[in-house]
C-alpha cells in the first residue's frame, strides 16, 4: 500500500478480512504504516517524494513463495510509484499472480494494464467478492474469463473486460476488516490519523457508495450510484468490538457521503447514548447538509462528534448547477450556522478553477469561503480543480484531447494542491492562467485562517496548546493542528537520520 497521507489502509483491510474469512492466508504489507514519518525522494522525478518505506524496503518483506499479490492503487497521482512497485514485485516474483484494484485501476483499467506489462489483471470496483473469485479461479486453475468485474489482456494483447461493477448486496454480512497485530498501534503511537486526532482513532465505514453524480467526482465509476447504509446494530457491534479489543478513543468515518438520511443519523446518535459509548467521532471526508438540522446537529454534539466536514465545493451558484452538486448555498449555509451555534468544530471544502469558470466564479467562491470563516467555520480549505480519472469532466476533457495520460499528468495530480502548485500547476481552465489560480488559492488560505483567528482569538491559544503544549501529544481539534504536528515529527526524524548518517 502506498498513500499520500499516513492513514490506515481500510480498503486493503476489508479485502484481506473477506479472503481470510473464506479460508485464505493473507498478509498486509503497508509501506506507510511500516515507515511513519519517513520521507524518501522518488527516483527519476524531482520534487516527488514517497512517505514510508522505499519500494526496495517494501518488496524485501514480501515472501518469495507467495501465490497472489494484490496492490491497491486508489489515487491516480500515485500511479507512477505504484507501477514501479508492481514492476519490482514482478522481478522478484516471476510466477505470482499480480492483481491491482482501487479507484485508479477501475477508472483506467485498459490503460493501467497496457502501461504496466508486469500486471496480470485488474479488479474493478468494490473488491471483496471479485478478488475472492479471482483467488478461487487461480487456485482451481479456471479461466479468468468466467470471473465478472475484472479486466485483463489475453495472449494476443486484446482487452478482456468482464463488465460491470459488482456491488455487495448485504453489507452487514461483510466480515470485519483485518487489522494485523500491532498495525493500528503504529499509527496511534505516532499520532497519525485521517482528520483530527485523539489518542486512538479507529477508521470505520458506515455506508458504501454515494447516490449523487457530481461531475467532478470519480465515485460513480467506482461504486455506481448505489448507496447502502449499514444496519445500526451491526455498526454498534463493531464499535463495541473495537472498544473491547483496542480501547479506542474515537471513530473516524471514511465514508464518501456519511449522512443522507436524518432518521439513520438520529438513530445512530441515540444508540451511542443508550449504549453508554463515550467516544469521540468525526466525519473527516465531507458530507451533505440535507439531514443536518438543529435536532440532528444537537444530537451529534451530545454524542461527542468532534469534527464535521461539509462539502459545498463552490460559492458560485452557476458552478454548483453545472457540476450537478444538487445543493443550494442558502440551505448548506443555514446548516453550517446551526452547527456552529450548537458548538461543533467545522471544516468546509471548496474548489476553484473548474473548466467553465471565469474570474467571477472564483471570486464568488473566495467570498463565500471568507463568509464561512467569519461565521465560525474552523477550516475552509480551497483546492484547484483536478481532472480526476473516472469523473465525467475528466471523460469530457480526455475525449477532447485536453488530457493526455502520461506520467506528467499523474505527477500533476499529486502536486496540484501542494506547495509545488505555486510554480506551474496543471489546470484545465482556458479563462484563468494556472499561476493566477495558484495565487488565489494561497492568498485565500492565508486570509481564511487570518479571519478565523482574528475573529475568534481563543483559537490562537487552542492551536498553540494542541501543537506545542505538554500532555497534548495525541490531541488536535483541526486538521491544521494535526498537520503542523506531522511536519514537526517528520523534521525530527530527518534530523535523527542525518545524525545517524554522520556517525
Amino acid at each position: 500500500a502506498l498513500n499520500n497521507e499516513a492513514t490506515p489502509a481500510i480498503g486493503l483491510a476489508y479485502v484481506a478480512g473477506y479472503a481470510r474469512d473464506k479460508g485464505y492466508h493473507v498478509e498486509i504489507y503497508d509501506a506507510v504504516a511500516e515507515g511513519l514519518d519517513a520521507v524518501n525522494p522518488f527516483p527519476g522525478r524531482r520534487g516527488i517524494v514517497t512517505l514510508g518505506l522505499t519500494i526496495e524496503e517494501l518488496v524485501s518483506r514480501v515472501p518469495r513463495d507467495v501465490d497472489v499479490v494484490g496492490v491497491s492503487g486508489m489515487f491516480s497521482g500515485e500511479w507512477p510509484v505504484v507501477r514501479t512497485l508492481i514492476e519490482r514485485l514482478r522481478q522478484l516474483l516471476p510466477d505470482a499472480l499480480v492483481v491491482a484494484g482501487g479507484e485508479h485501476a477501475t477508472a483506467l483499467s485498459e490503460f493501467t494494464l497496457r502501461d504496466c506489462s508486469a500486471l496480470d489483471l485488474v479488479v474493478k470496483g468494490e473488491g471483496e467478492v471479485t478478488f475472492l473469485e479471482v483467488l478461487e479461479a487461480y487456485r482451481n486453475d479456471r479461466d479468468f474469463a468466467d470471473v465478472g468485474g475484472i479486466c485483463f489482456l489475453n495472449d494476443d494483447g486484446e482487452l478482456i473486460d468482464n463488465g460491470g461493477l459488482p456491488r455487495m448486496r448485504q453489507i452487514d454480512k461483510i466480515p470485519r476488516p483485518y487489522w494485523p497485530e500491532g498495525y493500528m498501534e503504529k499509527f496511534w503511537n505516532n499520532g497519525k490519523s485521517f482528520g483530527v486526532q485523539t489518542a486512538r482513532d479507529m477508521p470505520m465505514l458506515a455506508s458504501r457508495g454515494c447516490p449523487y453524480q457530481c461531475t467532478f467526482c470519480s465515485s460513480p465509476s467506482m461504486w455506481t450510484t448505489r448507496y447502502v447504509l449499514r444496519d445500526i446494530d451491526d455498526l454498534i457491534a463493531e464499535i463495541k468490538e473495537y472498544k473491547r479489543r483496542y480501547d479506542i478513543t474515537a471513530i473516524q468515518f471514511y465514508d464518501l457521503t456519511a449522512v443522507t438520511k436524518k432518521r439513520w443519523i438520529v438513530e445512530f446518535c441515540e444508540r451511542l447514548k443508550a449504549e453508554g459509548l463515550d467516544l469521540k467521532w468525526s466525519l473527516p471526508s465531507g458530507t451533505r447538509s440535507e439531514a443536518l438540522d438543529f435536532e440532528t446537529l444537537s444530537l451529534m454534539r451530545d454524542t461527542n462528534c468532534n469534527y464535521l466536514v461539509y462539502a459545498p465545493e463552490s460559492g458560485a451558484p452557476e458552478t454548483l448547477n453545472l457540476v450537478q452538486k444538487r445543493i443550494t448555498l442558502e440551505s448548506i449555509t443555514a446548516s453550517i450556522r446551526t452547527a456552529k451555534q450548537v458548538g461543533l468544530v467545522l471544516r468546509a471544502n471548496l474548489i476553484i478553477g473548474f473548466p467553465h469558470e471565469h474570474r467571477r466564479h472564483v471570486y464568488q467562491t473566495i467570498w463565500y469561503g471568507l463568509k464561512l470563516a467569519a461565521i465560525g467555520v474552523d477550516e475552509v480549505p480551497v483546492f484547484i480543480f483536478s481532472a480526476y480519472p473516472g469523473s465525467q469532466i475528466f471523460k469530457d476533457l480526455h475525449a477532447k484531447g485536453q488530457v493526455h495520460l502520461d506520467d506528467s499528468y499523474f505527477y500533476g495530480l499529486q502536486t496540484l494542491n501542494s506547495k509545488f502548485n505555486v510554480l506551474n500547476p496543471t489546470t484545465y481552465n482556458p479563462h484563468i492562467p494556472a499561476a493566477e489560480l495558484a495565487i488565489y488559492r494561497t492568498a485565500f488560505m492565508l486570509a481564511n485562517y487570518l479571519v478565523g483567528y482574528v475573529r475568534y482569538p481563543s483559537r490562537i491559544f487552542r492551536t498553540l496548546r494542541n501543537t506545542f503544549g505538554k500532555g497534548t501529544a495525541h490531541q488536535s481539534m483541526t486538521v491544521l493542528e494535526h498537520r503542523i504536528k506531522d511536519a514537526m515529527a517528520r523534521k525530527k526524524v530527518r534530523k535523527r537520520m542525518e545524525r545517524e548518517s554522520f556517525r
